[in-house]
């Protein structure tokens, strides 16, 4: 797997320049734990990809894994004192937007920063490269898809407590407005909530059509089991905008009846790009691999763009690579991306759950 981020020998010596080293900041505990595998694998696929293709600028990539299931506090230091140290030349992966709020201003655009993760839009701290699929493009198409073709404009929120969720919820409300829709009712619980009963019954009592789910790996398998045992699956639709192939095996076949979710990538998009990028993956991990997701994806995108970025800029400098960003084009699993705004454009597709599989049903 990953190079472990404390060994002396995974750290660049004064004066190494044939390696370019990039810390992978991924969760390997906690709610977002069962994510760590696939975003771990995916990130080395990319990185033997482009090491076979003659590294970058010369130097042969080299990851350095960080656990971004830490503390936020615990990764930004780790981050901090890996490229104060010379350890890392650059910074990507999947983590939630708890630990990219204090490790961004930490890094201070000392060296690029690419945030794999789906979040809540509008960050804007220097150096910083987005991947992810943001709420105009993926949460705002989803309401009005739902409003427009079932008619459900009355919902209740369940969301962890921190800012993705909460961020989010503001967009919600604000795209339900526009289809004279409502939000019944806001729920939020900590990080690592296992019970779900009490947050059940305000939901039954919000009179909602359906539950827009902002929870994180566990938390979410733990809501959706809860939610079927209770019966709510009968009447009630449930979409979560960050909700994948992990947790969908965890909650089991019976807990996904009228759950739905969007992204821009699923292990069954039925596109080249995807099919090949799925090929390429158990090819090299085996069938024994972690499951293909669109939050492990996001980690081969990541270390993809900034690929590309670094050989566009031609150099490892973030004003360079910032001045020439705007308009980077390339073929990446999810089609055809664009940087606009230091932000990675891409299509996003609705599916809904059957049985263990995401049906992906169309583009938004």
């Amino acid at each position: 797997m990953l190079v472990e981020a404390h060994p002396p020998d995974s750290l660049v010596r004064p004066g190494e320049t044939d390696t370019l080293n990039v810390a992978i900041v991924v969760p390997l505990q906690g709610p977002a734990g069962i994510f760590g595998p696939s975003c771990e694998c995916c990130a080395q696929l990319a990185a033997e990809e482009v090491n076979a293709q003659s590294g970058v600028l010369g130097r042969e990539m080299r990851l350095t894994l960080v656990d971004g299931g830490a503390s936020p506090s615990e990764v930004a230091d780790e981050v901090d004192a890996l490229i104060t140290g010379g350890a890392v030349d650059a910074v990507a992966g999947w983590h939630i937007s708890a630990v990219r709020e204090v490790v961004a201003p930490r890094i201070n655009g000392r060296v690029p920063y690419v945030y794999t993760a789906l979040y809540e839009g509008g960050e804007r701290a220097p150096g910083v490269f987005l991947t992810g699929e943001t709420p105009n493009r993926q949460l705002g198409p989803t309401l009005r898809w739902f409003a427009s073709e079932l008619g459900l404009r009355r919902w209740t929120i369940v969301g962890d407590d921190y800012i993705w969720p909460r961020a989010s919820a503001g967009s919600a409300r604000r795209y339900l407005a526009e289809l004279d829709g409502v939000v019944c009712d806001e729920i939020y619980v900590p990080l690592g909530t296992e019970e779900y009963e009490a947050v059940l019954d305000r939901v039954v009592a919000s009179g909602c059509d359906g539950v827009l789910m902002l929870l994180i790996g566990n938390d979410a398998v733990a809501f959706n089991r809860a939610f079927c045992r209770s019966g709510l699956d009968r009447d009630l639709i449930r979409f979560s905008s960050l909700i994948e192939e992990n947790v969908l095996l965890a909650t089991g076949a019976e807990n996904t009846r009228g759950l739905m979710t969007s992204a821009g990538y699923f292990e069954d998009l039925p596109t080249a790009s995807g099919l090949d990028f799925a090929a390429s993956y158990f090819r090299r991990f085996g069938p024994r691999a972690p499951v293909l997701n669109s939050l492990g994806e996001s980690c081969y995108e990541g270390v993809r763009l900034l690929t590309e970025l670094l050989r566009h800029a031609g150099e490892v400098d973030v004003a360079r690579i910032q001045a020439m960003a705007e308009g980077l084009e390339y073929e990446s699993p999810r089609g055809t991306v664009q940087i606009r705004d230091r932000h990675l454009m891409q299509r996003v597709f609705l599916a809904a759950a059957d049985g263990l599989q995401w049906d992906v049903l169309q583009q938004l």
